[in-house]
């Protein structure tokens, strides 16, 4: 998994990588606002989302101890991680200003 993780994250396109658990009240609020930004932003971005209880090293790697945190990649470099839920608007906003898309 982390061998293609880190291919994900080199990506030239944005990759909004959602660390989230099933068990999270929050990030079953935050997972249809993606869909929206992801509907909005469509081919400009890529969002994935990552089980912290099923990727324990990656979220460990990345230091995620809250979920939901979302981190913005871009060519392997971090731009953005925010924990919490924010709405469609600010995301939208953070990746636009973040990335050099």
């Amino acid at each position: 998994m982390n061998n293609s993780f880190d291919n994900l994250i080199k990506s030239e396109k944005p990759v909004l990588i959602d660390f989230f658990a099933t068990w999270c009240g929050p990030c079953k609020v935050l997972g249809p606002i993606l869909k929206e930004v992801k509907d909005n932003l469509g081919d400009r971005i890529s969002i994935i989302k990552i089980d912290v209880d099923k990727n324990q090293q990656i979220a460990s790697q990345y230091q995620v101890r809250g979920v939901p945190t979302m981190i913005l990649f871009q060519e392997g470099k971090q731009l953005w991680r925010e924990s919490g839920v924010l709405d469609k608007n600010a995301i939208i906003k953070i990746i636009l200003e973040k990335s050099n898309k």
